[in-house]
C-alpha cells in the first residue's frame, strides 16, 4: 500500500542503476506515477566548447538525447510508465532542491553512489548538497 499521496516525489535522474533503483522506490510510495517528477540536471555547457561555437550542439540538443534515453530506459520498464521527466541545466543540487520547493514536494528519492575519501572530495555529493538545500524530506538509497 502506498505510504504517500497528493503531492508530487522528485527523483534526480543521472541515468545510473542507483537513480533506476530511486525511481522504483519512488514508485512504490504512490498510486499515480504522474506525481514522480523525474528530474535530470545537467552541468551548464561551456559556450566556448567548437560544438557550441559551430552550432553542432545545442541545450536543445542535449535535452532532447536525455528525454530520449530516458523514454528508451521506460520501454522496458512498465512499472514506472507515466511519472513525468524534466531536465535542467545548473548545479544539480541546487536546481533538485529548488524544483521540488517550487512544486511542493513531499519526498526527494536520490541515491549516493558512496563515495568516500578523495573521490568524495574531488567530486562532491549532489545527494549531500540536496539534503542540505531541501525543504522536504529527502530519502537517500546508498550503494550496496
Amino acid at each position: 500500500m502506498p505510504l504517500l499521496t497528493g503531492k508530487p516525489i522528485v527523483v534526480p535522474w543521472d541515468f545510473s542503476d542507483m537513480s533506476a533503483q530511486a525511481l522504483l522506490t519512488a514508485c512504490a510510495l504512490v498510486n499515480d506515477r504522474n506525481l514522480i517528477h523525474v528530474v535530470h540536471v545537467s552541468q551548464i555547457p561551456m559556450t566556448t566548447d567548437p560544438v557550441f561555437v559551430w552550432g553542432a550542439v545545442t541545450e536543445q540538443t542535449l535535452q532532447h538525447e536525455a528525454v530520449s534515453a530516458f523514454e528508451r530506459h521506460l520501454a522496458g520498464h512498465p512499472e514506472v510508465q507515466g511519472v513525468r521527466f524534466v531536465t535542467m541545466f545548473g548545479d544539480p543540487g541546487t536546481m533538485i532542491a529548488d524544483y521540488a520547493a517550487e512544486h511542493t514536494a513531499d519526498l526527494i528519492v536520490i541515491s549516493s553512489h558512496g563515495r568516500t575519501g578523495m573521490s568524495r572530495l574531488l567530486l562532491g555529493s549532489v545527494a549531500e548538497r540536496v539534503v542540505r538545500l531541501a525543504r522536504c524530506p529527502v530519502l537517500v538509497l546508498r550503494a550496496s
